[in-house]
């Protein structure tokens, strides 16, 4: 895991989502709390943590694909959002561009510590940051037949597959050497809560 290394002694806690969804209209929720859709929870997780840290040293760090969005676009929605929160907590948005593996992409030394037998020619033309669908190029690198055969095992088998991806590499991971732009952006902004 790659937080404990970044903020030594301090403690966190991570809360996972079933999904990224949208920021709802009028920042209003539309769906069942329940169904832990990230973006359309998240003007009331927001609200919540201002009114249950204040006066704590804390924040709270948001961190999701952006997909194909629009990076400056989506980043002031999601200000937005904070903007509405009174009162806001500490809070900072990290995207990963396009997606989570691209953070793993960006240590190919890592990856090959967790995967000696990874396709070098798929790595090396991988461009950081791309918008390329970064997880299937990933799993083409290391996953036995690629991200077609993921594919043909639905969407849990893929999920599986991400987070054993993270697992594996991750302990590898070199915080001062990555070639993704977004990963160095998310290290930079972590430092700077001086935590």
């Amino acid at each position: 895991m790659l937080l404990p290394r970044m903020i030594g002694k301090s403690t966190f806690n991570i809360h996972s989502y079933k999904g990224i969804g949208h920021i709802p209209k009028g920042l209003k929720p539309k769906t069942d709390a329940s169904k832990r859709i990230l973006l359309d929870r998240l003007p009331k997780i927001l609200s919540g943590l201002g009114k249950s840290y204040q006066g704590f040293p804390a924040a709270i760090i948001v961190v999701c694909d952006l997909d194909n969005r629009d990076k400056e676009q989506f980043l002031a929605e999601l200000e937005q959002i904070k903007a509405n929160c009174d009162p806001c907590p500490t809070t900072l948005f990290c995207l990963a561009i396009e997606e989570m593996e691209a953070w793993l992409l960006g240590d190919i030394p890592a990856i090959k510590k967790a995967y000696p037998h990874a396709k070098m020619n798929i790595l090396n033309a991988y461009k950081n940051d791309s918008i390329c669908g970064t997880w299937e190029v990933l799993a083409d690198a290391i996953h036995k037949g690629g991200h077609t055969a993921l594919k043909k095992e639905g969407w849990s088998s893929t999920g599986a597959a991400k987070s054993r991806w993270a697992e594996n590499i991750a302990p590898h991971m070199d915080l001062q050497n990555n070639s993704s732009p977004s990963f160095n952006d998310f290290i930079e902004r972590i430092k700077a809560l001086n935590v």
